[in-house]
This record gives structure tokens, C-alpha cells and sequence, in this order.
């Protein structure tokens, strides 16, 4: 891992440097302050247009307000503003001399969590915001149990408020000492504790001269130097396809080649490669990106394989290399957090979607849910409701190539959607989802009628 943030990957012929570029997402519990700290980031950091700053000022005066309510440049719909809370996820693009930000500005409400999934999906660094006054609350506790559900590698603590606390370091370093303890237990690799005021802009972008105790660095000289990019030849190489390309024009008349984005992981040509879930193999013949015959491709380009061999190959398939493909199979036990308010029970008919496939899937069991107070497993809990955290069992219609989440978030995670309507009602990650503290649990098929889903 780069202190720089960037990664190289030698190709024989040069370096190809990865683009320093953080995503991340903000979470915390209600009024927390998430959106004045983003915000203020923005603001502070010269981020943010002229005239949407005087749209803020003009909406903040309009509301009584004498100073401008830094929360509104990112609560931007109807709703959000009139009730002063973020309903939705707002995401932002901005930039420093030193790095590119992709901001997700989650809701706290509790029947949002499912919108922090969303968010923190994809992100490499989590931002767990949490009044000085407050404390750790439910909410906090299932903001880290989320972020380290989703496998973030890197989770700040950002103490607000501090200035309604008079700065007082023992405030402070109590908190952080009962967040990193439990977020230590569910197994997030890094947590780096700030004490902040986002509404006076203390030790977000300027440190804090109210604050002498503290000599870390600020929220956002933080999110500038944290270490987030790797060298993808490190990750196995995952090519789910999207789209068989066949022009058969008299220019192109043999040409067949599989687009889509590689999940994770380098392609070279050359390389022997597995078909899943077929087993069919195959050598990578040629690699276009951009129009242009490349030698290699990496995460997260998209590109068109061409391989050596004429095979069955259709949208859903998993490309893999032969000495480290992952074996399909039809029953898959993974860690889910549910989103839906419909509950998920033993029995419960539903599609699974993972990568570019989808199949018909059956809830074989609910083996436990998480108890965010004592991360203790709560057994046979017969169902899952909105925002609850569990294990299932699941068996598929047809074998899936899906690989550990600790192994390839891309292809280790998938979603449980509604046959009937479409809705998504269950995120899940395969394999066990806790890096310390998930305990094992026993898997019992359940006696459900699989009539009409004889698989």
C-alpha cells in the first residue's frame, strides 16, 4: 500500500499510475451534524460556487437564520430543507491540490440505514459523525457494525459539537475510547478518532486553536493522506460479462468479443482463463479499451475480451483466470443487512442478483441477527426487519461463482430482490462478514414447500 495513495502496475513496458481519488461516505445518528460538517468542508476548502453560496445565504436568511446554514448545500431536496434532516444520499465531486473526493452524505434517521449501505458500498473511508453531548448512541453502534459489514478499510470518529462541550479533552477521549473498543470488536483494521465543531469549523479544515490538547491532524489533512489505493494485481481477477459484441460486418466478420468492467483484479492476453459457471476454458486472445488493442486491463475498466476459442459465453457469465477461479455453487451462506420494510423469513421466494446475473433464490434459513448492544449473535430469529443485520441461507437456482466478500467486494456481494415488485430487499456479503467477531454459527436447512421452485 501507497502513503501516496496511488498504485502501480508493471506492465513490461511501463508504469500505468492509478488516479489518487477518495471516496467516501459520512454517517452518524439524527442532528449529529453530517451535513454542516460536509458543508463546511466544502465551504472551507474553497469548493463551493459562488452563486450556490449565495443561494445558501439567500434560503438561510429566508428560515430566520443569521449566519448561513452550511447544511443546506447538501440537504437539497424540499423535504431535507423544511424539516432540517437528510432524507436522501447526496453525493458530491470536489478536490484539493492534493487528492480527488467522491463525497455519499448519508441519512441518520434509523429507517435510512439502508441508505448508509448504499453509500459506504463503495466507499474506502466512512466518516461516523457523534454529538459530544450524546455520546455512542444505537444508531452510532449500527453505523460500525454497517461499515465494517461492508468491509471499509478505514473509519474516522468525528466527535462534533465539541464547542456546546466547552472542548473538554475528557469528553473527547472518553467517547473515542468506547467507539474504538467496539468498532475494534467488530474488526474495522483502522480508527482514527477527531474531535471536531462543524458549525465553527474546528479542526475540519484549519485545526483548532480552542483545542491545544489535540495534536492529530484535521478531517480533511486526514482524508488527504490516508493510504486508501492498492495494486490491483493484488486481487483476484474477476471479469463478469455485460454484452457479447458480434458486428459480423464485412469488416469484423469473425469478431466476437465479451464487454463489461472487470470487477477486480488484471487481465493480460495471453492469460488462461475459466468461464464460469460452465468450467469451459479459454486463453485471452486480445483486450480492446478505448477502441485500442491493449496488453492489459485492470479494475475498474471497462473493456472487450477477446478470447481463443469459440465458446458459449453469455451475459451473466464470470470470466476467471484457470488457477484462481472460485468453485459455483448453489448454496451460498452469507451476512446480510436487511433494507426492506417488508420482513425476510425462512421460505421467502426471491431473486438474487449478482454482478450481471440474476437468478431465482429460495431463503433456506435465518441462522442469527446481530445484537448491535453486546455483538452477540441472536439465534433463530425467525425473521429479518428493516435495517436488521443477520445470517442466511440461501439456495439458488442455478450455481454461482460468488466469491468470499473478504476476498472481491465486487463479486463477493450481491442483492435479495422482490420477485413480485422488483424491490431490493436484502444487501448481502458471502462468507463471514466480521473480521473478528462474527461467531460461527450452525446452518439447518429449513423445512420450507419449494413447490413450483423445485431446485
Amino acid at each position: 500500500m501507497s502513503s501516496t495513495g496511488t498504485s502501480t502496475i508493471d506492465t513490461g513496458d511501463a508504469a500505468l499510475a492509478a488516479t489518487s481519488l477518495l471516496r467516501f461516505a459520512t454517517a452518524g445518528s439524527v442532528d449529529d451534524g453530517k451535513s454542516t460538517l460536509v458543508g463546511r468542508l466544502l465551504h472551507d476548502s474553497k469548493s463551493v460556487l459562488t452563486d450556490q453560496l449565495e443561494a445558501v445565504e439567500r434560503a438561510s436568511l429566508d428560515r430566520g437564520q443569521d449566519a448561513p446554514d452550511l447544511a443546506l448545500l447538501t440537504d437539497g431536496l424540499r423535504a431535507e430543507r423544511e424539516q432540517g434532516i437528510t432524507i436522501d444520499v447526496a453525493y458530491r465531486y470536489f478536490a484539493t491540490p492534493r487528492r480527488r473526493f467522491i463525497l455519499a452524505d448519508t441519512p441518520g434517521h434509523v429507517q435510512y440505514t439502508r441508505n448508509m449501505v448504499t453509500g459506504a458500498s463503495t466507499a474506502e473511508l466512512a466518516v461516523v459523525l457523534v454529538d459530544a453531548r450524546n455520546g455512542v448512541v444505537e444508531q452510532t453502534r449500527r453505523h460500525a457494525a454497517v461499515a465494517a459489514l461492508l468491509r471499509v478499510p478505514h473509519v474516522v470518529l468525528a466527535v462534533n459539537k465539541m464547542d456546546l462541550v466547552d472542548y473538554r479533552e475528557g469528553v473527547f477521549a472518553a467517547i473515542a475510547a468506547e467507539f474504538t473498543r467496539y468498532a475494534g470488536e467488530l474488526g474495522v483494521p483502522e480508527i482514527t478518532a477527531i474531535p471536531i465543531s462543524a458549525l465553527q469549523g474546528d479542526n475540519v479544515v484549519t485545526a483548532s486553536a480552542r483545542m491545544d490538547w489535540y495534536g492529530g491532524p484535521t478531517v480533511l489533512e486526514h482524508l488527504e493522506t490516508v493510504p486508501v489505493s492498492h495494486d490491483p494485481s493484488g486481487d483476484p481477477a474477476r471479469f463478469p460479462v455485460q454484452y457479447v459484441i458480434r458486428p459480423q460486418t464485412p469488416e469484423l466478420p469473425d469478431y466476437r468479443g465479451y464487454a463489461g468492467q472487470i470487477a477486480s483484479g488484471v487481465f493480460r492476453t495471453g492469460d488462461r482463463i475459466t468461464v464460469l459457471p460452465s468450467g469451459r476454458t479459454s486463453t485471452v486472445e486480445g483486450i480492446d479499451a478505448l477502441g485500442q488493442s491493449v496488453d492489459v486491463a485492470w479494475a475498474p475498466q471497462s473493456v472487450t475480451l477477446r478470447l481463443a476459442d469459440d465458446l458459449d459465453i453469455s451475459r451473466g457469465d464470470l470470466i476467471a483466470p484457470a488457477q484462481a477461479s472460485v468453485r459455483p455453487s448453489q448454496d451460498q451462506t452469507a451476512t446480510v443487512c436487511h433494507v426492506a420494510d417488508r420482513p425476510l423469513k425462512p421460505g421467502d421466494r426471491v431473486l438474487l442478483k449478482h454482478a450481471t446475473r440474476t437468478v431465482k433464490a429460495i431463503v433456506k434459513d435465518i441462522p442469527s441477527r446481530l445484537t448491535l448492544d453486546d455483538l452477540s449473535q441472536h439465534p433463530v430469529p425467525g425473521e429479518l426487519v428493516a435495517n436488521d443485520i443477520g445470517r442466511v441461507v440461501l439456495r439458488t437456482a442455478e450455481a454461482l461463482p460468488i466469491d468470499a466478500y473478504a476476498d472481491s467486494r465486487r463479486t463477493g456481494s450481491f442483492l435479495l430482490i422482490d420477485p413480485a415488485d422488483g424491490t431490493t430487499l436484502t444487501a448481502g456479503m458471502a462468507g463471514d462478514a466480521f473480521a473478528e467477531a462474527a461467531r460461527d454459527v450452525k446452518e439447518a436447512e429449513a423445512a420450507a414447500d419449494d413447490e413450483g421452485w423445485d431446485f
